[in-house]
Order: C-alpha cells, then sequence, then structure tokens
C-alpha cells in the first residue's frame, strides 16, 4: 500500500532524535510530516531538513506566527531556506499578507490559522473574542485570510464544508487538525470529525497525532487510515 498525502501525521514529540526514530518505524506508511512549536528546541528545523532531503518526505511547519507585519515577513523569509511544503500562521489578514511577501518566489504554502481546534464558545468568550457562533466566525477568518492572499487555512473538521463553500476557497487549501478515528481518544481537542467525514466534507489534508504516535503500532495506526481514506 503506498501512503496518501491527505494524511499528515504531527509528530508531537519532544525532539528531532525522537521524531526521526517515530518516523523510520512508520515507514512508506506516511508521507507527509507536521512539526510544531513542541519541538522547536529540541531539533525541529534540523528534523524537517533530514526528513524532506534524506527521506522525501513532506513537511508542514506549525508555527502559527503572530507578530507584526516585517516580523513576519523576515521570519517567512528565512523560512524558505529550509524548502518546507506548508507554513501557519495566524490568519490575520495583516499577518498573511506579510507572510506572503516573506515567501514571495517559493513553493512554500502559507495557512491561515483561523479558531485553534482546542477552543469553544467558552474559550473564545475568556479571550475576548466577539460573540457569535464558532462556525461562522472560522467561516468569515477563512475568508479573509483568503483575500488577504493565504493558500489554505487550518480549521477544524467541523468547519470544512462551510469554508469549501465560500466562493475565495475555490483554489485553495483546507488542513483539518482535530481528527480522530472512530473510537480514539479526544485529548484536549474539541471540535472534532473522523478522518473519512473530514474530507468528505471538503478538507484536502487532515492532522493526526496521538491516534497514530501513541498506538501500540504507528505503522498499523497510520496504514488504518489510509485504508479508511482509500475506501471513500
Amino acid at each position: 500500500m503506498t501512503a496518501d498525502d491527505r494524511l499528515i501525521v504531527a509528530l508531537d514529540v519532544p525532539n528531532a532524535l525522537e521524531g526521526l526514530k517515530l518516523a523510520e518505524t512508520i515507514g512508506d506508511a506516511v508521507s507527509f510530516y507536521k512539526i510544531g512549536l513542541g519541538m522547536l528546541t529540541g531539533g525541529g528545523l534540523a528534523l524537517a531538513n533530514e526528513l524532506k532531503q534524506d527521506h522525501g518526505k513532506r513537511i508542514f511547519l506549525d508555527m502559527k506566527l503572530f507578530d507584526i507585519g516585517a516580523t513576519v515577513e523576515n521570519a517567512v523569509r528565512g523560512l524558505t531556506q529550509f524548502d518546507l511544503d506548508f507554513l501557519t500562521v495566524h490568519g490575520d489578514p495583516y499577518v498573511v499578507k506579510a507572510a506572503k511577501e516573506g515567501a514571495a518566489g517559493k513553493d512554500l504554502k502559507i495557512l491561515g490559522v483561523t479558531i485553534l481546534t482546542s477552543l469553544d464558545r467558552n474559550d473564545l468568550d475568556g479571550a475576548l473574542i466577539k460573540d457569535g457562533d464558532i462556525r461562522d466566525l472560522v467561516q468569515e477568518r477563512a475568508g479573509k485570510a483568503f483575500e488577504a492572499g493565504a493558500d489554505g487555512v487550518i480549521a477544524s473538521p467541523q468547519e470544512a464544508a462551510l469554508i469549501r463553500a465560500l466562493p475565495e476557497a475555490e483554489g485553495r487549501l483546507i488542513v483539518t487538525p482535530g481528527v480522530r478515528p472512530t473510537g480514539a481518544a479526544l485529548g484536549d481537542q474539541k471540535r472534532v470529525a473522523t478522518p473519512a467525514s473530514a474530507i468528505s466534507d471538503g478538507a484536502d489534508h487532515i492532522v493526526v497525532g496521538r491516534p497514530v504516535w501513541q498506538a501500540p503500532s504507528p505503522r498499523d495506526a497510520a496504514r488504518a487510515i489510509v485504508v479508511e481514506l482509500a475506501a471513500l
């Protein structure tokens, strides 16, 4: 069975050595990996480079950059040296525009984060985010990110269909964390769906972490998701 790059496995382990070991254990069952902030000080960029250059994997660097425009632009320009595939920034239009400037001339796809999949309405109230149904807010933020030039957005699978229905979403990517195979523990995720339902609702890629790397056999867990996607 060949890998399906619609599946992105999150290497949410402490350091690059553990991440490389996990990727080698999974082998050819997965072609796309996410490296996030949790591994940044543990050699995450070195791991991204090794997986890309030596193992032929696609890499999603999940940094969720957020700062003044000039800083975001410079940070993204510096990251382009690593030949990454996806990079996340906050979905605020000025942040997206700055990131696109930093990635100009490169193949790096800039993905705007809408609202984290670990948050619900109570969390948004605590953060003083404006009133409204969370799905409507996600759709609105996605539309603004697209208008600002984002190549795609990050949203929960529960909002994938709403975003896909936007005229601005044509030709853009929807990447959904918060994906859990049937029977898997939810962990800190609150807005979830199964792999098949996320793709059916319009997601281009799903991100799965703990249900794969915490499984007795991460390779088998990844292959089971690939089988589920192939049956669509």
